[in-house]
């Protein structure tokens, strides 16, 4: 076992996995002898050469573009976009190119890539540093989209979706690159795309979250528990595709629902899980199933970001709002 914060589970499972299948290549900006902008893909150029870990030019469509050649031809890329609101000169190639060649190739063609990106606030970086976009890739057919909270999903998630014949949209939260470390297996091991994790059980309420969201709302439950209230908390992990059962199942148990999410308020993640939530168990509730979100607001940067962030007594405030309902 090695104890690592999320960055260092993002290193190592890259490493593992350069060594294990020399298809697999890793590129973006600076990501080669700097090793990124947040040093996860340090050592990796100078363990692998150039010719699998090497820097690109400031041109995110390129980046991606050239993925999507790559993996046509048999390479596997695993590629950096350097903060995920610099992801947007790229979306032509994500939603034109990458998410549709299965289809329009009838088959014949996969796209086994990944497009890897730091998301969310909580570093007072500028703008276009700082947006919750998740909701923008999971609307779209033939895409993944997954967000680990602990360095051991992250490790299993990343293996996966390298692995995985479909291009991977994996967002990072970076607030919690560096947050706190795990013990994870040195050995091979991934996480199954598409489950759900049931980080605790409960028996009053239904709180989802992913993300860095997931340990402000452990904490959040720690404050409610004195209180006499039980809390079930499932880390979604994967955006899309998501798992309903896991919730469905969980809320016709507890019979209230909240949604917890970084990303601002409207059309986001958080409507499509109420709309599962309604439609799947409508019958169990016992209270309207409720979200707590991000203003509909570009994110206040930099000294206005606090004003945005969701904060453990903000959650803890609506467990306790939904449970009295």
């Amino acid at each position: 076992m090695a104890l690592l914060n999320n960055i260092g589970a993002l290193t190592h499972a890259l490493d593992s996995e350069m060594a294990r299948d020399s298809s697999v290549i890793v590129y973006g900006e600076d990501v080669g002898y700097e090793g990124g902008v947040f040093r996860a893909t340090v050592g990796l150029q100078e363990k692998y050469g150039k010719d699998r870990c090497f820097d690109t030019p400031l041109s995110e469509a390129a980046i991606v573009g050239s993925a999507v050649g790559a993996a046509i031809n048999g390479l596997k890329p695993v590629v950096e976009i350097q903060f995920s609101g610099f992801v947007l000169p790229a979306l032509n190639q994500i939603l034109a190119h990458a998410a549709r060649m299965r289809n329009r190739s009838r088959g014949k063609y996969n796209l086994p890539m990944v497009i890897r990106m730091p998301y969310g606030g909580g570093i007072r970086a500028l703008e276009h540093h700082s947006e919750s976009l998740e909701a923008i890739f999971s609307h779209i057919p033939g895409l993944k989209v997954v967000i680990p909270s602990t360095p051991y999903d992250t490790k299993g998630l990343l293996l996966s979706a390298i692995r995985d014949p479909d291009p991977v949209i994996f967002m990072e939260p970076k607030r919690i690159y560096r947050a706190f470390k795990q013990e994870v297996p040195e050995e091979d091991y991934t996480v199954p795309i598409g489950k759900a994790k049931i980080v605790k059980k409960g028996e009053d309420i239904t709180v989802v979250a992913w993300g860095a969201l997931v340990r402000e709302a452990q904490k959040a439950i720690e404050e409610v528990e004195k209180e006499g209230i039980s809390v079930e908390l499932i880390d979604l992990r994967t955006i899309s595709p998501i798992d309903r059962e896991t919730i469905i199942e969980s809320v016709k148990k507890t019979g209230r629902f909240l949604v917890v999410h970084e990303a601002v308020k409207s059309f986001g993640t958080g409507a499509e899980l109420i709309s599962i939530v309604n439609e799947n168990a409508f019958l169990h509730l016992e209270a309207p199933p409720t979200r707590l979100t991000g203003f509909d607001i570009t994110v206040p940067l930099p000294r206005g970001e606090h004003h945005f962030i969701i904060e453990p007594r903000q959650i803890a405030k609506k467990i306790k709002e939904v449970v009295e309902f």
